[in-house]
């Protein structure tokens, strides 16, 4: 007997189509192959990419994943690409009806989860027919059923195994960059968002930004120097803005570069020079010195910044392979950063790159006292000459995750501090 799904033709049309023109084959239908979680992976095991949609009473939801479904009896330690969407009938995918879902999926307790530590973002358990999502989950695609923490039950779910990918992740990297393009800060309180990047030496700040600005230029770019493991480059405060293509218009955020932190004294980013930085005192092209931080007799001093002069987010930017020979007093300037950076209101986010297990996710986690959820991970390019499309997503959802981190501050800031002076933060 021939198996349909339950989408109609003009949906299943649209879906391939939002997906990259890819070609669907329906691999798994609860109501005819059994609710059971067996019955799921057994048919949708060793199939490739695949997308799961699951039919609640009055939406869809779609899990797309890069690669093989877990099995009953492997669990993957490495990050999958995969996000979580939300399919109407009637309007296309957007990239505010998605939520990316970078973590290793896994087969526990009669469910596929997604799910960093005890957080679950995402759980699915067919023997019951019901849908987990995690609050945040529910935000960002809209859904607001029933009460916040209950389970969805659904009616159905289906999974395709998804053909012809490639294009499709070019489609899901074109969406984040509309989005970005046309992203403004929030109710219009500055005209570009600060994203101060800071972490040792060689950690990858200044190779995060040429990751950004070849994204948005469509091909690898190295404006700023990059260093490597023992010795910063980086020996002026730069803010980099980034152009919409060579010779367009220039986007709404900043990235700010600093010289990297080092855990002997005077050798890399003066301490003292942090809280000038966060307040928006530090001029572009700074010169660093160790041995000094800038005080407000210098020329360049900015006496009495605005708001559109201070940083809005912060994003501390760790290389995985040097977490375990980070020394007590490195991790003790971490958090002496991350104290003043509380003091000040600051959004923050960790930004780790060439991760591959999910174990050092925790880590940091617990090193830094910084929630999952505020934890990035991305892959910058390197000695690469050509872009990497996957690459490409997971760094335009980093930047995305920013640019939110920096809104929700900007809305909770108090009336007095969106006016033209911004007092200090605490000392």
């Amino acid at each position: 007997m021939e198996v349909t799904t339950r989408l109609t033709w003009n949906d299943e049309k649209r879906l391939q189509k939002q997906l990259g023109n890819v070609s669907l084959s329906l691999l798994y239908k609860s109501s005819v192959h059994g609710f059971g979680l067996r019955d799921m992976v057994q048919r949708c095991s060793h199939q490739g990419s695949t997308v799961t949609m699951i039919y609640l009473k009055t939406n869809i939801i779609g899990v797309f994943m890069l690669g093989n479904y877990p099995t009953l009896s492997k669990y993957f330690e490495e990050p999958h690409y995969s996000f979580c969407f939300l399919f109407r009938s009637k309007d296309n995918i957007t990239g505010t009806d998605t939520f990316l879902l970078n973590m290793a999926p896994e087969i526990a307790d009669n469910q596929l989860m997604y799910r960093l530590s005890d957080e679950t973002f995402f759980s699915l358990c067919p023997n019951n027919k019901t849908l987990y999502l995690l609050r945040s989950v529910k935000k960002k695609l809209g859904l607001f059923e029933g009460r916040t923490m209950d389970p969805f039950i659904y009616g159905e779910c289906e999974v395709f195994r998804v053909e012809e990918f490639p294009k499709g992740i070019n489609v899901h990297r074109d969406r984040l960059l509309e989005e970005l393009r046309a992203y403004k800060p929030y109710e219009d309180l500055v005209s570009k968002v600060h994203i101060l990047l800071l972490g040792p030496v060689g950690s990858g700040k200044s190779s995060f930004f040429n990751s950004v600005k070849s994204v948005f230029h469509g091909r690898v770019t190295r404006q700023a120097i990059v260093g490597s493991d023992i010795t910063s480059i980086t020996e002026q405060y730069r803010t980099y803005s980034v152009k919409d293509g060579i010779g367009g218009k220039s986007l709404p955020f900043m990235l700010c570069d600093s010289m990297g932190l080092d855990e002997t004294e005077r050798i890399g980013l003066c301490m003292d020079d942090i809280p000038h930085i966060l307040k928006g005192c530090m001029p572009d092209r700074y010169q660093f010195n160790p041995h000094k931080p800038i005080t407000p007799q210098h020329s360049a001093f900015i006496t009495s910044p605005s708001l559109k002069d201070r940083i809005h987010c912060v994003a501390y930017v760790l290389d995985i392979n040097s977490i375990n020979s980070l020394s007590s007093k490195m991790v003790a300037k971490f958090k002496q950063v991350h104290k003043e950076v509380l003091n000040c209101g600051i959004a923050h986010v960790a930004l780790l790159t060439k991760v591959k297990n999910y174990n050092e996710v925790m880590q940091i986690s617990k090193m830094l006292d910084i929630p999952i959820r505020n934890i990035l991970m991305v892959e910058n390019y390197a000695s690469e000459f050509e872009l990497d499309p996957v690459k490409d997503v997971l760094i335009l959802s980093a930047l995305k995750q920013m640019l939110r981190a920096a809104d929700d501050i900007l809305e909770d800031l108090p009336l007095a501090e969106t006016g033209k002076l911004v007092p200090f933060c605490p000392s």
